[in-house]
């Protein structure tokens, strides 16, 4: 029964995780890493020691990989801490306002307003808000991977 409720919570986790992928809020491939702590607790799917830190440090390097991506590619393009504030409530208006094209749209758009806010005109805006929204988007894409290969092990294990 134990083991039951550890597999339903840990897919709980796993749903949350990639939710989190998404959201900056949340942070997506941690949380996924705990639904599959939560299957290794369980009597019968076990992973390896070495195999559960690699998870957790690709996890936690993803999480932090996923703060400096925005801010490296954002100034890469010459961008603005304007801008990248800017993808990120633009990710937020995005997701309720034009669902679900908004979670692409909405982080460029906030990016070039960000610039706009931040003095700059133009194709300048336009460029740093590109910039920010591909570090944004970037970040989005290796958390879905980490989060997809996590999901792919606790299912593997599960079946």
């Amino acid at each position: 029964m134990l083991d039951i409720i550890l597999i339903v919570f840990g897919i709980l986790f796993l749903v949350v995780g990639f939710i989190g992928c998404i959201l900056p809020v949340i942070p997506g491939p941690p949380i996924s890493y705990i639904g599959l702590l939560l299957l290794q607790f369980t009597d019968k799917y076990q992973f390896s020691t070495d195999f559960m830190i690699m998870w957790a440090v690709i996890a936690i390097g993803v999480t932090i990989l996923d703060n400096v991506i925005p801010i490296w590619s954002t100034k890469r393009y010459g961008g603005s801490k304007k801008a990248i504030w800017g993808s990120v409530i633009g990710l937020l208006v995005g997701m309720f306002v034009f669902p679900p094209f908004g979670i692409i749209i909405g982080p460029f758009f906030g990016a070039v307003i960000g610039e706009v806010f931040d003095g700059k005109e133009g194709m300048d805006a336009l460029r740093s808000g590109f910039g920010a929204f591909m570090g944004f988007l970037g970040g989005i894409i290796l958390k879905l991977i980490t989060s997809g290969l996590i999901t792919f092990y606790f299912f593997k294990e599960l079946i």
